[in-house]
């Protein structure tokens, strides 16, 4: 088993091509895989203009709106208002698509994953929860609070605001949030 305390204060932000937002990158799999190459990929974005989203072929993607009002995701020319904060929205990432905000900026918590390689659930969570991989799968949690514990073999690890466990193989302990967290699962296609 893997077990990796990934922390927010360690995520360099990139600027985006278009000018109009930031992506700190949470985690990849396979790790340091580069935009061509990722089986999964899980960042933060800072959205502070409306625009067109990157294309990704072959990826599905997952976003959940975690700071600001949400957007209007029009996805192959279809509207999705995502306006229900914490409420995973799935869309084909090989779609053109462009998103309007709604009331401001925001941060979405984005999950890729390329399909037949990998399947990804997401949920959010909040209170205490056991952390699973699945067998040959990995485990993602991102804290969207300030005091969140990962316990594990009798120690305690403080998880603060946008801090991730990270974990293959089994489970990594239980998660005790002050609030609520991202809760992500990636297996085999």
């Amino acid at each position: 088993m893997t077990v990796r305390i990934l922390r927010a204060a360690d995520l360099t932000p990139t600027p985006w091509k278009n000018g109009g937002g930031l992506t700190r990158e949470i985690a990849t799999g396979p790790e340091s895989a580069g935009a061509d190459a990722f089986d999964w990929r899980v960042s933060l974005a800072d959205v502070t203009a409306d625009g067109p989203f990157s294309a990704f072929p072959g990826v599905d993607r997952i976003l959940t709106v975690v700071e600001g009002a949400g957007m209007d995701l029009v996805v192959g020319g279809e509207h999705h208002i995502v306006d229900e904060p914490l409420w995973p929205h799935g869309f084909p990432g090989d779609l053109p698509t462009e998103g309007f905000l709604l009331g401001g900026p925001v941060v979405n918590l984005n999950v890729m994953y390329r399909r037949g390689r990998t399947r990804a659930e997401t949920a959010v969570v909040c209170g205490t929860v056991r952390l699973l991989a699945p067998e040959g799968g990995t485990v993602l949690a991102v804290s969207l609070d300030d005091g969140a514990e990962l316990e594990s073999g009798g120690g305690g690890v403080r998880l603060d605001r946008y801090d991730a466990v990270l974990a293959a193989g089994e489970s990594p302990g239980v998660l005790r949030t002050m609030g609520q967290a991202v809760l992500i699962t990636f297996s085999g296609g």
